[in-house]
């Protein structure tokens, strides 16, 4: 039987919306927070194992790659702290107009990558 159709045709004419895109990147968030939460569980026991093994996740942390990965965490939990208050929002019947939808997508974005820059260059300040 050979059936040239497409399987799923609305992949192909599909648009993608700010929504559909903030309401992937939550999930994916939420998988990305669960495994920052083991790494971070992981490294306080390490400090009941001594300094040495202590050392070695401070020394990366302090590299490049460790500094790039605690800007991602950072973003990662803001981005679904906002996504969660839009939630809310949705949860009480408010911004489920197609331009409030939008703008609140928007915003989540926007402010999540604000938002992690100011905590991160407040790290000084913080620690």
């Amino acid at each position: 039987m050979n059936n040239d159709n497409p399987l799923s045709p609305h992949i192909q004419i599909y648009k993608w919306h700010v929504s559909s895109l903030v309401s992937i990147s939550h999930r994916i968030t939420g998988v990305i927070n669960i495994l920052t939460l083991s790494l971070i569980c992981f490294w306080i026991w390490t400090l009941i194992l001594g300094n040495e093994n202590y050392q070695i996740i401070y020394n990366f942390f302090n590299s490049f790659l460790g500094k790039f990965f605690v800007i991602g965490f950072i973003w990662s939990y803001l981005f679904q702290i906002l996504s969660e208050v839009r939630h809310w929002f949705w949860d009480l019947g408010y911004g489920f107009e197609l331009k409030t939808s939008k703008i609140t997508g928007v915003l989540v974005i926007f402010g999540s990558i604000l938002f992690t820059i100011i905590l991160y260059s407040l790290r000084g300040i913080l620690v």
